[in-house]
């Protein structure tokens, strides 16, 4: 995403942190760059969020309710995504503080994210304080996605840490809707408990 960074050996850009993929000459003899975006460099995240997705409905089929839906999605993605950013946590972080508004200011707050999704599944789960939970939810999942459109209008690449350093994709409209769509599944869930 930044074509002025060349290296003679494997290894990812030093301004947003993506693969560095390999260029060849084709027929013309102009460079080629190979290995461009497509649905498969997703395909780990349509898998996760399918199998979060199934899984919610197969919760949900013991309880029909729109509520045993949403929280048991919620549930599942912050499990699941705040577990997958513990894996590479100083490469999470790294990557974080390249978007997020609070982690450039303060790098500590890459470091502690992924534990505050963790925080809101199992309080989710032991169902400590929903309604300050949920709204706790709207404010951070809000707030990241500031930081996001931000970078998204000034037209910056950068790699998305959304499943921390295992999806190698740029910071698209995928982590917007990452972001602001559980945030407006917390303002459905708090709806729904009035």
């Amino acid at each position: 995403m930044h074509p002025e960074i060349t290296s003679e050996q494997p290894g990812s850009c030093p301004k947003c942190g993506m693969d560095l993929v390999l260029k060849h000459e084709n027929k013309a003899g102009n460079d080629l760059v190979v290995g461009k975006l497509t649905w498969k460099n997703y395909l780990p995240l349509i898998v996760i969020i399918s199998l979060i997705f199934l899984t919610s409905i197969a919760i949900t089929l013991k309880s029909p309710q729109l509520q045993t839906f949403i929280t048991s999605f919620m549930i599942g993605f912050f499990l699941v995504f705040g577990g997958f950013k513990l894996l590479d946590l100083k490469g999470f972080a790294e990557g974080y503080k390249m978007y997020d508004l609070l982690a450039q200011r303060w790098s500590t707050y890459g470091y502690i994210y992924p534990f505050i999704e963790l925080f809101f599944a199992f309080a989710m789960i032991l169902g400590i304080a929903v309604r300050g939970i949920l709204w706790l939810e709207v404010i951070v999942m809000t707030f990241s996605g500031v930081g996001v459109v931000v970078k998204i209008l000034k037209k910056e690449r950068f790699q998305c840490v959304c499943l921390g350093t295992t999806l190698k994709v740029p910071l698209t409209t995928v982590t917007l809707i990452e972001d602001f769509g559980m945030a407006v599944l917390a303002l459905v869930s708090l709806f729904l408990l009035i």
